[in-house]
């Protein structure tokens, strides 16, 4: 089937879905400030020196800070051992100040990702990767959710997109994005799949969905041949690229080809990832007012 010419697609601003959560979460906390009551507490650990992580963990500061937070950032040099992370959590799991932990991931390779994640109290890990948390996500029960996944649904949320009995397919089924959101696009009555690197005909697989997801950490992977006519695609990858010498990020969809063929569409930079840290700033005051029961 021949692929139809959209030239006008509507592009899916995620600074201003962003804007507007961290609008209504600056407010929340204005008002909590008015009634004499403590601000938010975020602790995010770092550990090594990678550039990518050493930016976000500045970003994620910046919109603390701007939102009244109280944010920590506790630097670890590489070679820390695993033990010294823990116990790290550990003082934070029992720091009344602090209501949201995260860790940013990828850690060194002799720390276990998995130790670090199950010692972070489930009340404070606002990054929802918590197997309890992870649990109650599966059943469909009240509690945090992982960041990237939830800002995929306020994205479409903010553009009132109504995704019922649609075909959504994932690519990429990572507990942090694939697998997490998989079961909120099913809370929303969309019929999911998630593909993978091992997938059998893949292109031919995402050509089927109405809403196609990726995040895979491929640059520029999807054309408009794997798009069907008038989808919805949203990118989730983040990929540092060099063309003609000159570093730029791009996602794991070829956004200028893929534009030409497809109904709305999540741009690189500018899509996905600030309202990630929207959703990072908003579940650290919710765990705060479950908390500190807060209505």
């Amino acid at each position: 089937m021949m692929a139809k010419v959209n030239s006008k697609p509507l592009i899916l601003n995620g600074r201003l879905v962003a804007d507007e959560v961290l609008k209504n979460t600056a407010s929340e906390i204005e008002l909590l400030k008015s009634q004499g009551k403590r601000v938010p507490g975020l602790a995010v650990i770092l550990v090594g020196d990678n550039p990518a992580s050493c930016i976000y963990v500045k970003n994620k500061e910046i919109a603390a800070k701007k939102l009244g937070i109280c944010s920590e950032i506790h630097y670890m040099q590489t070679n820390v051992s695993e033990s010294e992370v823990i116990n790290l959590i550990n003082l934070l799991n029992l720091n009344k100040k602090i209501d949201g932990i995260l860790v940013q991931l990828p850690l060194p390779v002799h720390i276990n990702t998995e130790k670090i994640i199950n010692s972070t109290d489930p009340n404070k890990d606002v990054d929802s990767l918590h197997p309890y948390n992870l649990g109650k996500l599966m059943r469909g029960e009240k509690t945090l959710t992982p960041c990237t996944p939830q800002g995929v649904i306020e994205i479409l949320n903010h553009y009132s997109i109504d995704i019922t009995g649609m075909s959504a397919v994932i690519i990429g089924r990572s507990t942090l994005v694939g697998k997490p959101l998989s079961m909120l696009l099913l809370g929303k009555n969309a019929t999911v799949t998630i593909a993978h690197s091992k997938t059998n005909n893949l292109e031919e697989l995402a050509r089927s969905a109405d809403l196609l997801i990726s995040a895979i950490g491929k640059p520029k992977l999807i054309t408009k041949n794997w798009i069907k006519p008038d989808a919805i695609v949203i990118d989730v990858g983040i990929n540092r690229i060099f063309e003609n010498g000159i570093s730029k990020l791009v996602g794991d969809v070829d956004y200028d080809n893929v534009s030409s063929v497809c109904k709305a569409i999540t741009p690189v930079p500018g899509g996905v990832g600030p309202v990630t840290i929207a959703m990072l700033m908003s579940n650290t005051l919710k765990a705060y007012k479950e908390r500190d029961k807060v209505k």
